[in-house]
């Protein structure tokens, strides 16, 4: 069964762009419930995944929706952080390749991200060849069931910014831009294209972490290290 994976900061961490009781919320009810359900639709068809990227990319429907969500939510906190620095290194350079400048990557990202109708997700992806591009996603959809790479993504259904911006969607993305995405993140994203990194997973399973440490366990294997 897959659990809900533990925000990686404390609740009030990334105040005042995003409150305490939105992430409570967002967390701890919507984020959870998609889990959940997760959990409930494989029971239901007895699947045992070995990973939820494996559930997104072969589901559709009602599981897929809810599998993807709970991905894209995990992949969601990871792109926020309290200790926000600019872009460096090679997403720098990739940056201004692809936009000019990390003003106009924002300008870009912020009118993706406003014009998005109804609910749904704004990313920055990189193609194969490391090239960058901003692109929107409805309702649950994600680019991990298009060969896509995500390197940073918004969450613009309504439920990731009322309570604390009611409607100015902009202003929302603009704060989340300029005070807690999580550019460091988004650079091991774009490394690991390059085998330099590795690429952000859900946590697997425990029933399959634990199916892992039973074979181990037979082989004569341990977790121990080795003296």
């Amino acid at each position: 069964m897959f659990k809900l994976p533990p925000l990686p900061y404390d609740y009030d961490a990334l105040e005042p762009a995003i409150s305490a009781e939105t992430l409570e919320f967002h967390h701890d009810k919507h984020h959870k419930t998609y889990v959940e359900t997760t959990n409930k639709l494989l029971a239901e068809r007895g699947w045992k995944p070995a990973n939820l990227e494996e559930v997104v990319r072969g589901s559709n429907g009602k599981l897929f929706n809810n599998a993807a969500q709970a991905w894209n939510h995990a992949f969601f906190w990871e792109c926020m952080t309290p200790d926000h620095v600019p872009p460096e290194g090679d997403l720098k350079a990739a940056i201004a390749e692809g936009f000019g400048s990390l003003i106009d990557l924002k300008e870009a990202f912020i009118e993706e991200a406003v014009n998005h109708f109804a609910s749904g997700w704004t990313w920055l992806i990189a193609d194969d060849g490391g090239r960058l591009k901003i692109i929107s996603t409805h309702d649950a959809d994600t680019p991990i069931a298009h060969a896509q790479t995500p390197l940073l993504t918004l969450d613009v259904w309504e439920h990731a910014y009322y309570l604390d911006y009611q409607n100015d969607r902009k202003a929302y993305v603009k704060a989340w831009l300029d005070k807690v995405a999580n550019w460091r993140f988004a650079e091991n994203q774009l490394r690991a294209l390059n085998g330099a990194a590795e690429l952000f997973r859900f946590p697997a399973p425990e029933d399959t972490l634990g199916e892992k440490a039973e074979r181990n366990a037979g082989k004569g294997q341990t977790s121990a290290r080795p003296a």
